[in-house]
């Protein structure tokens, strides 16, 4: 009898020191956070046209951010990549009943270059930096599918005038690839 006495005391003992002591909180290592290499085309709009390989491919920059907004016949995508505000190219296509004569003349603006083969008619261009932001390379044309779509990338302050030139002539190429009948 003795032993179950002592043996009831000792398990009194453990349960009741085991219930006093308060552990806290168990300190989980962190998780690593985890990258999704998502495409453009996830974004929607215009930015089904875009393909983040294919805008590196023909101008050696990499972007992973997308994003789009579309209103009446008018679809926008702008890209960038996630830890810089520029540079970020925007397109932008746009339903129309415009001929190449009015695209020529309404359209394609003074000092543009004509672009042949792009479209029906199109056209390249560098702008000046601006408030915000450096220098801009813009291609325009009119696809054959009565859509007019311009490309403009932007660039950040302190970039040479002949930097973007040469990114307008890679920015043709990349316009070249995208087919305005999948909107």
């Amino acid at each position: 009898m003795r032993g179950r006495i002592c043996l009831a005391g000792v398990a009194a003992l453990v349960v009741s020191g085991c219930a006093a002591q308060d552990p806290g909180p168990v300190a989980v290592p962190r998780a690593e956070p985890v990258v999704l290499d998502v495409p453009a085309a996830s974004s929607g709009g215009a930015c089904r046209l875009l393909d983040f390989a294919v805008i590196e491919e023909h101008t050696g920059e990499r972007f992973d951010v997308a994003a789009s907004s579309s209103r009446g016949d008018t679809h926008t995508c702008v890209v960038r990549a996630a830890q810089a505000l520029l540079p970020e190219v925007a397109l932008t296509v746009s339903a129309t009943s415009i001929d190449v004569a009015g695209f020529t003349a309404d359209v394609r603006p003074g000092g543009a270059r004509e672009v042949s083969e792009l479209g029906r008619a199109g056209y390249r261009r560098t702008a000046s930096a601006a408030d915000g932001h450096g220098p801009v390379a813009e291609v325009g044309w009119l696809a054959a599918e009565d859509r007019l779509a311009t490309l403009r990338w932007t660039l950040p302050k302190g970039t040479t005038r002949a930097a973007v030139e040469q990114l307008a002539e890679r920015l043709v190429g990349l316009a070249q690839t995208v087919d305005t009948r999948a909107l």
